[in-house]
């Protein structure tokens, strides 16, 4: 052969493939296994969903580990549409948490055609008869991903929930059981309707507030008050001096 003449494009052969029977027999059984799709690493290029509230969508993904021809060059893979994603879910009950661009997760690949029951969800023949094909994947997520900014923690210290922006609850009835304490640490506290408070109630900073025009403050049974009390400038406590009924001299309070 000469000096400047090129080998051909063999494929997925190597110049051992066709060396001895073993080898081609041992080729042709990696030809065929090359074919099974089983699970891959993969980056999601697409999303259906933006975390709201509706059902599971599907993802678009890109397998991350190239393929080789017999030379040992890279073939990338294409990107490989319409992947249903899961999502952890029961009846109607479930944690939204759909992925994102550039998620990296794992893809598995059915043995028969799904495309029927995506879009049915209901029981149906096989739509080709096509085996382990990435046509056929179904994604997990959660692999080789950065540190997360919102999360629920659960350590040996207990769980934490994490939000940089907001945390809600909604519910008809929201009711918190703590054997030992309840803690706010918050510069603010707002709430918008009745409270009732059935224990004791202490105020070691103070109240301060306002009442709506026309509204008077009402307590109803006994009230106690220890030290001294204010009003309106005016000490109203056991210092405070009243005026005799003839209108001379000085008194304490009513005894």
């Amino acid at each position: 052969m000469a000096a400047n003449e090129q080998i051909g494009y063999r494929g997925a052969a190597d110049a051992t493939s066709a060396g001895s029977p073993y080898n081609e027999s041992l080729f042709l059984i990696h030809q065929v296994l090359s074919e099974v799709s089983t699970a891959k690493l993969v980056q999601i290029k697409a999303v259906t969903n933006n975390g709201g509230v509706s059902p599971v969508g599907f993802v678009d993904v890109l397998p991350l580990v190239n393929q080789l021809d017999g030379e040992r060059n890279a073939v990338p893979h294409g990107i490989v549409h319409n992947v249903p994603y899961f999502r952890l879910q029961g009846g109607t009950n479930a944690v939204i948490l759909d992925p994102q661009v550039d998620d990296i997760g794992l893809c598995v690949f059915s043995d028969r055609d799904i495309s029927a029951v995506k879009n049915t969800r209901a029981p149906a023949n096989p739509g080709s008869f096509r085996r382990f094909d990435m046509a056929d994947g179904l994604y997990i997520g959660g692999y080789l991903n950065g540190v997360p900014s919102q999360y629920v923690q659960f350590s040996p210290a207990g769980i934490s929930v994490v939000s940089p922006t907001k945390v809600t609850l909604q519910a008809p009835l929201v009711e918190i059981d703590a054997s030992t304490s309840f803690t706010v640490n918050s510069p603010q506290s707002g709430f918008s309707g009745t409270v009732i408070v059935q224990g004791l109630l202490s105020f070691l900073g103070g109240m301060s507030g306002s009442i709506a025009s026309g509204v008077a403050a009402v307590i109803t049974g006994a009230v106690q008050f220890i030290g001294t009390i204010t009003s309106n400038g005016h000490a109203i406590d056991s210092t405070h001096q009243h005026t005799n009924s003839g209108g001379s001299g000085l008194g304490g309070p009513p005894q």
